[in-house]
């Protein structure tokens, strides 16, 4: 690869990143403390707004679905990963990257929301649990040059090209 090309990847690379770097800390932003202020509401004791409860077969409807969602992003983020496999080119192997990671983690914040409302509604701890295997998907989903090269299998130049884009720009 001549370097003309690798700076003009580069330049395509950096934004697609950058743009679902800022998603995924977005998602973040907005999950934890939405869980976080329900879950020390619930813990404290010292206020009841009388929020209705639901009846406990959608109590249980909803931790099953959110455990199911949780199962299924995970099956559906490494088939579209498999289909980066088949590409030669580095930016779409990026691209690739980039929409399974975001679709990740809208579905790993639906996934949140779930079982904030869970945790709301019915002061249940099997929505904390949830949640917490939802953490355990966000860290590994993060978007990071590491995990990209090694879900995609990205040759060394390639690696080194997407650490690169990974990285601020200097001005």
């Amino acid at each position: 690869m001549n370097k003309t090309h690798a700076i003009l990847e580069l330049q395509e690379i950096r934004p697609i990143y950058q743009k679902t770097e800022r998603l995924t800390v977005l998602i973040l932003i907005l999950a934890l403390p939405a869980f976080g202020m329900v879950y020390l509401f619930q813990n404290s004791g010292n206020v009841n707004w009388d929020l209705p409860r639901l009846p406990e077969f959608f109590e249980w409807a909803l931790a099953g679905i959110s455990s199911l969602i949780l199962v299924a992003q995970n099956v559906i983020f490494h088939k579209k990963i498999k289909t980066g496999f088949q590409q030669t080119e580095l930016v779409e192997k990026v691209k690739i990257y980039t929409q399974a990671t975001s679709q990740r983690f809208l579905i790993l914040f639906a996934v949140s929301i779930l079982t904030t409302v869970g945790l709301l509604l019915n002061k249940n701890p099997v929505f904390t649990v949830i949640f917490a295997v939802a953490l355990v998907f966000f860290s590994l989903a993060k978007p990071s040059p590491d995990r990209m090269a090694r879900l995609m299998k990205l040759k060394k130049e390639d690696r080194e090209l997407v650490r690169e884009a990974s990285r601020p720009e200097l001005s």
